[in-house]
């Protein structure tokens, strides 16, 4: 079992204690860009209340998540892609097995 430490982060000037198993460095990261997208909803007039530009944030940040994970399986079948070209160039011998994705 990992051991959790408290991290104390601020978001939108209020300090929050977090127990987590993330380096502190990581967890300070992750608040910072929270708080960076929260307040540039906040800043763009789109909303008052803290915590709808919380919620809307909190959508744009997991919409670049989802970005970014198609992103990662596009090169991940695009290098599969090229194995198997490069594969079937090399000799029988060196080929080796064949490996499927799990």
């Amino acid at each position: 079992m990992t051991k959790k430490s408290l991290v104390r982060v601020q978001i939108l000037g209020e300090e929050y204690s977090l127990r987590t198993e993330a380096s502190a460095e990581h967890t300070r990261a992750v608040a910072e860009y929270l708080d960076r997208a929260v307040r540039t909803v906040v800043n763009a007039g789109m909303v008052v209340e803290t915590q709808k530009a919380a919620i809307l944030a909190a959508l744009q940040i997991t919409s670049e998540l989802f970005e970014a994970r198609a992103e990662v399986e596009s090169v991940a079948t695009s290098l599969r892609a090229l194995t198997e070209d490069v594969r079937r160039l090399l000799p029988p011998a060196k080929r080796g097995p064949v490996n499927t994705p799990v």
